[in-house]
């Protein structure tokens, strides 16, 4: 994820800014046609409800781990809460939600690490007492060639999936949407060693913990070592962030429903009815992810969920239109089929050849005939596009789309930016004077969280000074 970030940060999101287009659909429907969007539209959605009811599982299991509340009535819980700040809030009310949410866990984070170790008596008597391979970096299951093949994966799903490139396109030029990716890359080099090391060393401290029970770890080890009043904060910072995938695919879906479909048979319609429709997109699409989010322990537990999930639809849904962003020759008609082959043949060996044929791929095999797939078959036709060479009148249309979109006056929205800015740089301040209250109270780990608290809030106001100004 981390080699992905910086690619796209170099090469694929300024291409995606240049495109000056709102969201993914809108690009589709320039370069490849409306015909092409609709059914990659009623794909993603469909793949999207799947997706969030993947990441809202997560969300409920922090509350159970935490409070013994039952996860089936945190689902419905946390999912109701979401759906209606998203619809409420719209997109400034994820990203305010983002950087809030990576604050407090930031800092949560690093009180965590420090304090795990000591509760199990240092880094060496870690590396001792972990289990025989622990460390390896790869094993039976996660080969080598999973690795490339899931590298291929993240670089298609982060620089392809609609949420994502909604990011890239948003900001105000292609150097901030350079500035996107790199962040992504360079948060990724170091969060991974962070995030991971805690679960790590509960697996010392408590070695029969197992099955699905396992999600849990992360919390687990927090519980063993925060100081209450952190551990809540922690416990809210990680719904949030957990919920901020749910909250971000539910916007975008939201946002393609009113814009792509909505407003094409109704082109005419006020901004306050395509408000509307977009608050209605969101709740029912919210209240199919709950319902989604309460099958997940049925089909075998989270990993199992995304990992399938990925090589199903990854590479087949995310890299043919990535690639007609920088190819002359791919046609709709040529992405279509890309896509739907690839889908078809991954579903068959996903859910067919294991009871029809007895052949069951296993997770590398499975992850790189998702990435491989599609990769083969759009370099087919690129060798026989050049072949034979014919008028792309598709792309004719969309490059005369390209020259006028460059003309545009950009509307910066500076007003509202500021107004964001300032509500984030006010929650981080008060995050920051939270985190020092809590300090007083700690009995354990008292200088630690002062002097966090103490750096989030002087964060905090630096980003208040810097908007006044």
């Amino acid at each position: 994820m981390c080699i992905a970030g910086l690619i796209i940060g170099f090469f694929i999101a300024p291409k995606w800014q240049k495109t000056k287009v709102i969201t993914a659909a809108e690009f589709i429907t320039k370069r490849l046609g409306y015909k092409t969007q609709k059914i990659y539209t009623y794909l993603f959605l469909m793949i999207s409800i799947f997706t969030t009811g993947a990441f809202l599982y997560p969300v409920a299991k922090i509350v159970e781990v935490s409070t013994g509340i039952p996860i089936y009535t945190s689902i419905i819980f946390l999912g109701v809460m979401i759906l209606i700040y998203t619809a409420v809030g719209g997109l400034w009310a994820v990203i305010v939600t983002d950087v809030l949410q990576f604050v407090v866990l930031t800092a949560a984070v690093l009180i965590v690490v420090p304090l795990a170790f000591d509760k199990i008596g240092g880094v060496d008597n870690f590396i001792e007492k972990a289990p025989e391979n622990f460390f390896n970096l790869t094993n039976d299951e996660y080969t080598p060639m999973f690795m490339i093949a899931f590298g291929l994966y993240n670089l298609f799903f982060i620089a392809g999936n609609w949420a994502y490139i909604q990011r890239y396109t948003s900001v105000a030029t292609p150097k901030d949407a350079k500035k996107v990716g790199w962040l992504f890359g360079g948060l990724y080099a170091v969060s991974p060693i962070i995030w991971m090391l805690p679960p790590m060393i509960y697996r010392i401290l408590n070695p029969q913990l197992d099955g699905l029970a396992d999600e849990g770890a992360y919390l687990l080890m927090c519980k063993e070592v925060l100081p209450v009043g952190m551990l809540g904060l922690m416990l809210g910072g990680m719904i949030f962030a957990t919920s901020s995938s749910v909250n971000t695919t539910l916007n975008i879906s939201a946002g393609v429903l009113t814009n792509d479909i909505f407003k094409h048979f109704k082109p005419n319609s006020s901004d306050q009815t395509l408000i509307k429709v977009a608050r209605i997109s969101t709740v029912i699409l919210g209240v199919i992810t709950i319902i989604v989010a309460l099958l997940v322990p049925l089909f075998g537990g989270i990993v199992e969920v995304v990992m399938s999930l990925a090589a199903l639809t990854g590479g087949a849904m995310f890299l043919p239109p990535l690639w007609a962003l920088f190819s002359k020759n791919q046609t709709g008609k040529s992405v279509l089929i890309v896509t739907l082959v690839s889908l078809i043949i991954n579903a068959f060996f996903k859910f067919i050849s294991p009871e029809l044929l007895g052949v069951q791929l296993d997770r590398a095999s499975e992850m790189g005939m998702g990435v491989g797939i599609p990769i083969v078959l759009l370099s087919i036709f690129e060798l026989y596009f050049k072949i034979n060479p014919t008028e792309n009148i598709q792309y004719i249309d969309y490059q005369n789309k390209m020259e006028v979109n460059s003309e545009r006056v950009e509307d910066t929205s500076i007003s509202e930016n500021k107004k964001g800015i300032r509500v984030i740089g006010v929650g981080i301040a008060a995050t920051g004077l939270l985190i020092l209250i809590l300090a007083i109270f700690a009995k354990t780990g008292v200088m630690l969280v002062g002097i966090m608290g103490l750096v989030v809030l002087f964060l905090g106001g630096a980003v208040i000074l810097k908007n006044l100004k």
